[in-house]
């Protein structure tokens, strides 16, 4: 856990990407899932979406890949 949380923080030092994953992670993962269990299928695919989207902008402003897109790229034996 704690290799995790240092590679975290060592992954988002832009004050920028903090923001945006301020932002985008409790979209992602918590409204987009109180809004699909209230019915709502759209606006919790578009929450998801979004949250996403600003994580991976913030990374771009970062200069680094996306957790996500690391593990891809290892799985292809891809640098990253």
């Amino acid at each position: 856990m704690l290799a995790f949380v240092k590679n975290y923080i060592e992954r988002h030092q832009h004050p920028v990407n903090q923001g945006l994953h301020l932002i985008g992670v409790p979209l992602t993962f918590i409204v987009s899932l109180v809004w699909w269990f209230q019915g709502s299928g759209d606006w919790a695919l578009g929450a998801f979406v979004g949250g996403y989207l600003l994580q991976f902008l913030g990374h771009a402003i970062e200069g680094n890949d996306a957790g996500e897109t690391v593990l891809v790229k290892k799985a292809l034996g891809l640098p990253y």
